[in-house]
């Protein structure tokens, strides 16, 4: 945790405490310029839309009583989605940071996506063995979705950070230039 934090001077001089950037120089040009930030930014909002109609199908049963089989068949697309963005996930951390998981900036965010792994992956186990079923099986399946929304709250936060980190650099960059220019005579 130590290694995100550093010192630096602001503009009215005192220390203060700024969190590492999320992405090196070196980091961000790997993110931009691989493949799989595309295949992320695409299996993210399928996956969403996915949870959304599954969850209208867990909750339909846990109301109503009908349509179990389907709530099912629903979750298990949304799971099989998941396993697909967490292993592509993988790919991409690799890319970029140059490990599979648990890359400094993604720490916590891969942290809990284990958890989430872990209450879809269980939910598939039960429901195959049938050691639930019917509305305890449903309730799992509420318990895997509040971790997924969760998690992906986590990765929504990071992508506002990255952008906010680009935001300054940019005003960074812009404000030197200005020093720059107020030295040359017009």
């Amino acid at each position: 945790m130590a290694e995100k934090l550093s010192t630096f001077q602001s503009e009215n001089g005192t220390g203060a405490k700024a969190r590492r950037p999320l992405y090196t120089p070196e980091e961000r040009i790997r993110r931009d310029s691989t493949y799989w930030t595309f295949v992320q930014g695409l299996l993210a909002p399928i996956q969403f839309l996915i949870f959304l109609g599954s969850l209208y199908f867990v909750l339909r049963y846990l109301f109503t009583g009908e349509g179990l089989e389907t709530a099912n068949q629903s979750v298990v697309v949304k799971t099989l989605a998941l396993y697909t963005i967490m292993v592509t996930g993988c790919i991409w951390e690799k890319v970029v940071f140059g490990r599979y998981l648990f890359a400094p900036s993604f720490y916590w965010e891969d942290v809990f996506s284990m958890l989430v792994l872990a209450l879809h992956t269980a939910y598939l186990y039960a429901m195959y063995t049938q050691t639930l079923q019917g509305v305890e099986l449903m309730y799992l399946a509420l318990a895997a979705y509040a971790t997924y929304v969760v998690n992906a709250g986590q990765f929504i936060l990071k992508l506002r950070a990255a952008r906010l980190d680009q935001e300054a650099k940019l005003r960074e960059q812009a404000a030197v230039k200005n020093q720059d220019y107020q030295g040359v005579p017009a």
